[in-house]
């Protein structure tokens, strides 16, 4: 019976099980089972945040760029208010303040009063801005691609899931409102 990559995996230690098998004979009294789950999750973390760098720096971005021109790219909008973008970015209010001034100096984006409401500012992106992060979310697809390479199509699948069902244990749609 032919076997899928899966299967050859399910049979090869990785550092994780190394880390667990040496807790289990240090404590044998824990249960290091979530271990097995989380400093797996940590280490792929690892390897995602350094193709995460090289895809932006590629692109000539660093990360919180990304963070803030992907949330205008993807928005759906001309514009985002920087309160928008604080609630897309997960930032408080002053270090929004200073990264849109930054944008703005390196012509990513702009800054304007909104035509609608004087006191209101809109952020928008600006040419430059769109190519770039476009370039960096090219790369960076690719680069998961790649990382993502040894599962099968249903494997990803499982896995996109069962990470889904946990992440939306820590969040809410009533947290994150669209």
């Amino acid at each position: 019976m032919p076997h899928s990559p899966e299967d050859a995996t399910a049979s090869r230690h990785d550092e994780v099980d190394r880390i667990v098998e040496g807790w289990r004979r240090a404590r044998s009294d824990l249960d290091v089972a979530p271990l097995t789950v989380f400093s797996r999750i940590s280490r792929l973390s690892r390897y995602l945040e350094v193709a995460r760098r090289s895809a932006f720096s590629e692109a000539g971005l660093e990360g919180w760029e990304f963070d803030m021109l992907s949330a205008l790219r993807r928005s759906g909008e001309d514009a985002l208010s920087p309160g928008a973008l604080m609630h897309e970015t997960m930032v408080t209010s002053g270090t929004m303040t200073t990264r849109i001034d930054k944008l703005v100096s390196r012509g990513l984006v702009s800054k304007n009063r909104s035509p609608h409401d004087g006191r209101a500012v809109e952020v928008r992106l600006r040419a430059d801005g769109v190519a770039r992060v476009d370039a960096a979310m090219e790369r960076l697809l690719e680069a998961e691609q790649g990382l993502l390479e040894p599962l099968a199509p249903d494997g990803r699948s499982a896995l996109a899931d069962t990470l889904r069902a946990l992440l939306l244990t820590f969040e809410s749609d009533d947290a994150h409102p669209r």
